[in-house]
């Protein structure tokens, strides 16, 4: 009987949770279609200006500067995240592991206006003074996000690489493999779906983030360019020296006054921002559900 009232309280539960996110959802899709329906899904997206005192509504530049500053921190986070959780898995002994998760899951504690702080304070100048610029920039959003999304990565890579059987290891071992090669070789490819699923939940999480990139990314709604004649390597590099704005810095910085089309404008680029989780959701569902 009292499991029976427990499985329904879960149902319940599970079932509040569920129509919470349609009703956002919802009524998202439903503040944001007047200005799709009249700009168009595709011109809304590919509009490469954002001037609403004009009527302009394109979000381009904003998806890109998302794209940059989320890529980044992968770029930054992955290995760093991935090294360590290798190091706590399979190379460090008890007691070091007791003393350093605690300290690894405190950085997914810590207000994401604190990393701003610091990113205002430490990395903006470090990149001014060090190679040009404001400061206010993709790199520094890029480093803020890299730290921020390190928790998710390393605890979900970790308890991927302890899921693999000893028995796998062992046989390594046992076939004349060092430790170093039984690792790379054997524990990473068998731990690689959930490596995926933590690298997908960080990119959800670098994508998401508002405060902190909105303290260091300097916000300008324009595409980042570099008239310098260069390599195509050395110019990405200098794009990621330009100031830009994500979606969510966007509306975040926009919503407390927009009104009429520009209100609306706002909450489609909340529906371009739920679309792009929505499909990083499903593919973190695969990499978890992959064998």
């Amino acid at each position: 009987m009292r499991g029976d009232s427990e499985r329904e309280i879960l149902k319940v539960s599970a079932f509040l949770s569920t129509i919470v996110v349609f009703l956002i959802a919802g009524f998202v899709l439903w503040q944001g279609l007047p200005i799709l329906r009249r700009e168009g899904l595709f011109s809304f997206i590919l509009g490469r200006e954002w001037v609403p005192s004009k009527g302009r509504f394109g979000v381009y530049p904003m998806i890109i500067g998302s794209i940059f500053v989320t890529f980044g921190a992968l770029l930054f986070g992955v290995p760093l995240g991935v090294a360590c959780a290798i190091f706590l898995a399979e190379v460090a002994p008890e007691w070091m592991v007791r003393l350093f998760k605690p300290t690894i899951q405190l950085l997914a504690g810590i207000p994401s206006v604190v990393y701003g702080f610091f990113g205002l304070t430490a990395v903006v100048p470090m990149i001014r003074m060090y190679l040009g610029g404001t400061g206010f920039s993709a790199l520094a959003g890029s480093i803020i996000l890299a730290i921020m999304i390190l928790p998710t990565i390393i605890n979900i890579s970790e308890d991927a690489m302890r899921a693999v059987p000893k028995e796998y290891k062992e046989g390594s071992l046992a076939l004349g493999a060092t430790e170093w090669e039984t690792t790379i070789k054997v524990v990473l490819p068998a731990a690689r779906s959930g490596i995926a699923a933590s690298i997908i939940l960080g990119m959800g999480r670098a994508i998401g983030e508002t405060m902190a990139v909105l303290m260091v990314t300097g916000n300008t709604p324009h595409l980042p360019q570099v008239e310098r004649n260069i390599s195509p390597f050395l110019k990405v590099f200098w794009l990621f020296l330009e100031p830009v704005r994500t979606l969510t810095g966007n509306v975040v910085l926009e919503m407390s006054y927009a009104t009429g089309d520009h209100q609306s404008a706002l909450f489609a680029t909340g529906i371009v921002l739920f679309i792009m989780i929505i499909i990083l959701n499903v593919l973190a569902n695969m990499a978890f559900n992959r064998r």
